[in-house]
């Protein structure tokens, strides 16, 4: 199908009364094809009725071009009519004559019986045959807009454009009037354009969903392709497969938009002191006993100690909100899965390589793989017993969750799957869930297990919902679990405060690690502003010290946060871990391994940071990488390495290339 509509690289500009200028929106591309129903949705401000003005010739861009049909546009024109939410009726005029006002202005050259029959044609396709004969003030809000639409329609537009035609409607009204506009552009082939802030009407209405992100500047930050078969009904659209994530990627957006507004009003400009470039540090982590580090830091005052005299420690729900963070420029470093430095170096984000630098591992193990509680009571303890019940399930597929495809959690799960001859994207099904989410959809049977830190697991074995079928002391003892990663054009900016905050994270680490500390940590971590759960939940000393309530023992994920080659980051793990993201499709492997692990791993600001402590005595030689299945990784042959497992995908090899201009968002 060509396209109907195209934006491209459109920019507006509004001239400030005090001299200056606001940058609207910035570098906008969006085609529409005939017959689609595009919404624009995104927070007030963003930009979305001026984008809907310009398609509407009611504004013209300052760079750029809107085109419809081939042809620039210039200026207003019959071809696009706009709905607005305020109806703009004429008061002294009946229904009949407002929609024939509109058709006598457009087709005042056919025949006066031609345009009565357009008329009265609307007026019936929108149900108002009743009302006819009513004045706008002796019209409910629904009957107004009904109105509206009908003279749009009339003068059979090839645009239909609708300014949020339905927000000042109560809900019923809202509802009814959202069908019919749909059967309308379903029978005559309407191509609409919509301004929304409702979620629901622009999954239930549209082809693709536009989502703007904040202004100044706003741009599109994504597209939604909304796969729902036509035609739809409004109270049956919510039992289709992709509805509620389609809802969810929405409001998972929005949600972005607004918390990044909030950080950059409270954002100042860069704070140096101490002899550091930067001591205002916006820090983002995930609700994780792995978490541990950052909130000692914070609480106990290691931040302040090394010169980081404000640092907010920023709470997201999922790792994705730490990859949007890093990637938008809006935190200064994260706690993050040992994989995603790697990833998204690689290009493992939208296909783009961000370089990612991490100076030091924070935590080494504390995760485990958990099975719903039924599997347990059928006798199913290991992964071979496991596989057997897939056998016996004649086609059908359990879910599995994980928290990222760069994370340790995902990684391990499916070495541990396909050791056993479970085949991790056949065999299963993986889905990712944001770590916190894990017992709740394990509760609801919506997921058969998952694999998460804790205390995710302790929680749902405690609770009676599932058990650890495996800890990652099993299948790998004393892995990277969770690292600290800041952008590398950040740490070339900032050398000084990044061997501060390593030196911060590398004490508070060790203070961790002392047993003395467990029950205080357990008390900060429990408070609301990092896990918000009981304190039960969260353990961190010798598991062998603590048993869940099922009839046989079961190990917790134990975390190890300080010691001889714990903290100093590891080429060599980065090198297994690139293989693993390769053997399963989320990036190619790179031809030019030797550089990404070069430029990942900074081991000179590791190293700073652990001499600057005195820590001069830590050893950092590690034993070669052997998981529970006794195969040993060759770091000289990964590629052969990857050749000799079992079950992978076909993987492809390719150079990632970097842009060396690409600026550091501030």
């Amino acid at each position: 199908m060509s396209v109907f509509v195209a934006v491209d690289q459109i920019e507006k500009v509004f001239p400030l009364s005090g001299g200056g200028e606001y940058v609207a929106l910035k570098g906008i591309d969006l085609e529409i094809k005939k017959g689609e129903f595009i919404s624009l949705i995104g927070h007030s401000g963003c930009g979305k009725s001026t984008l809907l003005n310009m398609i509407a010739g009611l504004d013209l861009p300052t760079d750029g071009i809107v085109t419809l049909e081939g042809q620039k546009i210039k200026e207003p024109g019959p071809d696009r009519m706009v709905v607005f939410q305020n109806y703009s009726l004429l008061p002294w005029l009946t229904v009949r004559q407002n929609i024939a006002l509109a058709v006598d202005e457009v087709m005042g050259n056919a025949p006066k019986s031609e345009r009565k029959s357009v008329v009265e044609e609307h007026i019936d396709l929108v149900g108002l045959r009743h009302a006819v004969d009513k004045l706008p003030g002796q019209l409910s809000g629904g009957m107004k807009q009904r109105v509206a639409i009908a003279r749009a329609l009339a003068i059979r537009p090839k645009l239909l454009l609708l300014d949020e035609p339905f927000g000042a409607l109560d809900a019923l009204t809202r509802g009814n009037l959202q069908e019919q506009l749909m059967r309308i552009c379903e029978q005559y082939h309407v191509t609409s354009v919509m301004v929304t802030h409702d979620v629901d009407e622009a999954v239930l209405l549209s082809d693709k969903i536009v989502m703007l992100t904040n202004g100044p500047g706003s741009k599109i930050g994504g597209i939604l392709e909304v796969d729902i078969p036509r035609p739809r009904k409004r109270m049956e659209v919510v039992n289709h497969p992709s509805y509620y994530s389609l809802r969810s990627e929405i409001i998972y957006f929005l949600n972005q938009q607004k918390r990044i507004k909030k950080i950059r009003a409270k954002k100042t400009a860069v704070v140096a002191r101490h002899g550091l470039e930067k001591v205002n540090l916006e820090i983002g982590f995930v609700p994780l006993t792995a978490c541990a580090p950052l909130a000692v830091a914070q609480e106990k005052g290691f931040f302040s100690k090394h010169g980081l005299d404000e640092v907010s420690l920023v709470r997201e729900t999922s790792w994705r909100g730490i990859v949007d963070g890093i990637a938008g420029g809006y935190l200064d470093a994260a706690q993050m899965p040992a994989g995603m430095p790697t990833w998204l170096t690689a290009g493992g984000n939208q296909d783009q390589p961000l370089p990612v630098v991490t100076a030091l591992t924070m935590t080494r193990n504390g995760n485990g793989v958990t099975l719903a509680k039924k599997f347990y009571d059928q006798g199913v303890i290991t992964a071979a017993q496991y596989k057997q019940k897939l056998l016996a399930l004649d086609g059908e597929k359990h879910t599995l969750g994980m928290v990222h495809p760069s994370s340790m959690h995902n990684i391990l799960l499916r070495y541990w799957l396909a050791a056993a001859g479970i085949d991790p994207d056949k065999d299963v099904e993986l889905k990712t869930i944001p770590p916190a989410q894990m017992v709740a959809d394990l509760k609801a049977g919506t997921i058969d297990g998952y694999c998460v830190g804790e205390p995710w697991n302790l929680r749902a074995a405690m609770e009676g919902h599932g058990f650890t079928v495996a800890t990652d002391m099993e299948i790998w003892q004393g892995h990277p679990g969770k690292v600290l990663g800041v952008r590398e054009d950040w740490a070339n900016r900032y050398p000084n405060t990044h061997v501060a905050l390593v030196k911060a994270l590398l004490e508070a680490g060790r203070y961790c690690a002392e047993e003395k500390n467990h029950q205080e940590i357990r008390e900060i971590l429990a408070s609301r502003q990092y896990l918000a759960t009981k304190e039960e939940y969260i353990q961190l000393g010798n598991p062998n010290n603590y048993s869940c309530n099922l009839d046989q023992h079961v190990e917790y994920a134990h975390h190890m946060f300080f010691g001889d080659g714990l903290n100093r980051p590891s080429r060599t793990e980065h090198l297994w871990m690139m293989t693993q993201m390769a053997r399963w499709g989320h990036i190619p492997f790179p031809r030019n391994w030797v550089e990404i692990l070069e430029r990942v791993c900074r081991v000179s600001t590791f190293s700073t940071a652990a001499r600057e402590l005195g820590l001069v005595d830590i050893k950092y030689r590690r034993s070669p990488i052997q998981l529970f299945d006794g195969i040993v990784f060759d770091a000289e042959d990964p590629i052969g390495y990857l050749n000799h497992l079992d079950i992978e995908r076909n993987f492809t090899i390719a150079e990632v290339h970097f842009d060396s201009q690409t600026p550091f968002a501030a």
